[in-house]
């Protein structure tokens, strides 16, 4: 999916409700040489659409065996919707005869636009300028159109094969081509949509557009998401906020892993926050499922579209294959599903159940006794169902693929499970084995007993529970959530036009002269003035360069460490300065502190993204800080709750609790610290590009910042 053009804007709730719902439209270019318009109208015709439709061909002879108008202004009646397929060339002559017609929704199948270069920009800006003007609403253009499953509305460029499956799930995407393989995977899997709309290049209807629309909308309860680039950020997280608000789950699959973005390389922050970093923390911050494939995309919608929120994440699950509790039992693992025991009781009666030769843990096999036995996965499930230690149970089973001579016994068999299935006191979730199509006949089975959707295989099934037992909790807590204080905390006022970086003799006086602890220290200009601070201060100290464009001093021999006595203190001046001048920096003396050792080093920084915003990045630090990059990612505003939990999150969490006689970190004082800085950063601005802290110490319930720096956005 190309940028779109600078002239990309968005619309109201109602023009999008009008675009996705017309009751007659008007296929404008249609001929009979073109499969996009052989398509379009056959999709019309097949899925019955109830309007009519109308055919345009500037010729006027029949086209796919109908009467065609020559012009739209020839049309018999007004048309709610235009779907436009001429040549680029003529797309602004159509549109303008679109709009003096009346018709107010035109979705633009042609390409050539702003995916195309700056000529296409150009012609694309000319389009916007003149839908604006006649108050057109317009989709794409370079994309397939929509289909509104739940409507019975299907103008959209490329064939939908019968039949088509209306359900809960409605997908925007920002791909032409992976339209319809998601549509015809969806349908494998008998996950029906409620709206799949393909984006194409954004110049008026958005993608968060069309997300407003589908949490308003009551036929939609999962939204289903293939995203290229986010345009309009905070409109996107407001609509994620109300979406999990509102308990409709977010699935998206968002491409583009690159590292590409804008960073700041003076800072160790911007080696550890990735454009992709950043987007995980967005969506993990906000209640929106990320998910890798195409399977994993549809897999999770489909299963949330028919439990909705999930009570938590200890699960029974029942199989009939020795083979599949062990890939259960590793996958689970993965995914963070909890596999308990089962209490006394409920191993008591599976005993009753079960042949003698089979186990009773959790997962059950229930043996291939099942084939002797056709009720036995039937029995072990009605006996798990009441176990007080689970929140759910899964059952492994396929609909059945090929019809046998007499169908009834099979389908009154899933017809008996199916009514377990909707009885239970635990929400049941079904998973076949292996990622497999649902045949028509399984299709039939299903529609006739009512049997539920079946996660496709193990793997994506337990990605799928993963995710969905994620968000359900995040969906939790956002109802638990207390509302935010409102309004902004007073902007620092700066004493004059910061420079492009403040170092550490600078950026550490202003960190600690706003309330951030940091370890003492004394900016010495002459070897003496370095010893007499170090008297002063206490044996043995540190001594740094100090000079604003050296941001990593210990690369250039600017650090000296562990000085005790004043004589080595002047010569660690001399020397320090000396690297400074042979490095030709701006040299403004050495900074000498009190030498601290011990401890826990950690990184704090944050770093201005360009689309998110202020991101808070916490780990481990010091010199191991870019080879470890053990960091936790925030965006902010973010609460101390958040922050203490992004600290026990960390991989190296238990260097906190004091291993092997090492002192046990106060991780209430550290939160705290991280949050002053956090604020602190909050409260300067869109000037910020980078405030870091590295290493900030932590000895106990000491918690000291032990060198800093700032860099400045310059100005514009």
């Amino acid at each position: 999916m190309p940028a779109t053009s600078d002239s990309s804007d968005s619309r109201t709730a109602e023009q999008v409700r009008q675009l996705f719902n017309p009751r007659s439209i008007a296929l404008i270019g249609a001929t009979d040489k073109s499969r996009w318009s052989w398509s379009t109208w056959g999709n019309l015709i097949t899925h019955k659409f109830a309007g009519p439709v109308y055919l345009v061909n500037p010729r006027g002879i029949p086209v796919h065996g109908q009467v065609s108008y020559a012009s739209v202004a020839d049309l018999p009646e007004p048309v709610d919707l235009a779907f436009v397929m001429v040549p680029t060339s003529a797309v602004l002559g159509v549109l303008a005869e679109v709009a003096d017609a009346g018709i107010r929704s035109a979705v633009l199948l042609t390409s050539g636009f702003a995916e195309v270069g700056e000529e296409g920009a150009q012609l694309e800006h000319q389009v916007v300028n003149l839908a604006r003007k006649w108050g057109l609403t317009i989709l794409g253009p370079n994309g397939n159109g929509f289909i509104n499953a739940a409507a019975g509305i299907t103008p959209y460029g490329l064939p939908i094969e019968p039949p088509l499956l209306r359900g809960p799930v409605g997908v925007v995407l920002q791909s032409g081509a992976l339209a319809s393989g998601v549509l015809n995977f969806a349908q494998s899997r008998n996950v029906g949509t409620s709206l799949l709309v393909s984006m194409g290049n954004e110049s008026m209807v958005q993608m968060t557009d069309v997300m407003r629309y589908l949490i308003d909308d009551e036929a939609t309860r999962v939204i289903t998401l293939f995203i290229e680039s986010i345009r309009k950020p905070a409109e996107f997280l407001a609509l994620a906020r109300e979406a999990l608000a509102k308990g409709k789950p977010i699935v998206a699959l968002k491409v583009g892993r690159s590292q590409a973005g804008a960073k700041v390389a003076k800072a160790h922050t911007g080696s550890l926050v990735g454009d992709d970093a950043v987007v995980d923390v967005v969506f993990r911050q906000n209640g929106v499922i990320r998910v890798d494939s195409l399977e994993d995309l549809v897999i999770t919608s489909g299963l949330l579209a028919g439990t909705g929120p999930l009570p938590g994440r200890r699960f029974g699950f029942v199989t009939a294959s020795g083979g599949a509790c062990e890939i259960i039992a590793d996958r689970s693992q993965d995914e963070g599903i909890e596999i308990p025991e089962f209490a006394p009781q409920t191993m008591s009666r599976l005993r009753e159940v079960l042949p003698a030769f089979a186990a009773t843990q959790n997962p059950i096999d229930v043996t291939g006794y099942i084939l002797i036995d056709n009720q036995l996965m039937r029995k072990a499930l009605l006996t798990v169902a009441d176990d007080p230690g689970l929140d759910a149970l899964v059952l492994a089973t396929d609909l059945p693929k090929i019809a046998p001579p007499d169908p009834a016994p099979m389908i009154e068999l899933f017809r008996g499970t199916a009514e377990i299935l909707r009885n239970s006191p635990k929400p049941i979730v079904v998973m076949g084995n292996t990622l497999t199509d649902i045949t028509p006949f399984g299709r039939q089975v299903a529609a006739e007993t009512g049997y539920p959707g079946v996660l496709g295989g193990i793997h994506h099934g337990l990605t799928a529970l993963g995710r969905a037992v994620a968000w359900s909790e995040a969906y939790r807590s956002a109802g638990q959530r207390v509302s935010p204080v409102t309004g902004q905390p007073a902007p620092v006022e700066l004493a004059q036009e910061p420079e492009a970086a403040w170092s550490e003799h600078r950026a550490s006086r202003f960190l600690a002269g706003h309330g951030i602890p940091v370890v003492p220290g004394v900016l010495a200009a002459s070897p003496d003035a370095a010893a007499a601070a170090a008297d002063e201060l206490g044996y043995p100290v540190v001594v740094k360069l100090a000079a604003d464009d050296v941001t990593h001093k210990s690369d250039i021999g600017g650090v000296k460490v562990g000085l005790r006595t004043a004589e080595a203190v002047r010569a660690a001046y001399a020397d320090v300065v000396g690297a400074g001048q042979e490095a030709g920096a701006d040299v403004q003396g050495a900074l000498v502190q009190p030498m601290r050792d011990g401890g826990i080093e950690l990184l704090v920084g944050v770093i201005t993204d360009p689309a998110w915003g202020l991101v808070l990045a916490v780990g481990f630090g010091g010199v191991w800080v870019e080879i470890l990059k053990d960091t936790a990612l925030l965006v902010l505003p973010a609460g101390r709750d958040q922050i203490l939990s992004a600290l026990k999150n960390l991989r190296g969490a238990r260097l906190f609790d004091g291993p092997r006689g090492t002192e046990k970190a106060d991780l209430d004082a550290v939160a705290d610290a991280i949050a002053a800085i956090a604020a602190l950063a909050g409260r300067l601005g869109d000037r910020l590009e980078t405030l870091e802290v590295n290493p900030l110490l932590v000895r106990g319930s000491q918690v000291e910042a032990l060198d800093a720096l700032i860099t400045w956005r310059p100005r514009t």
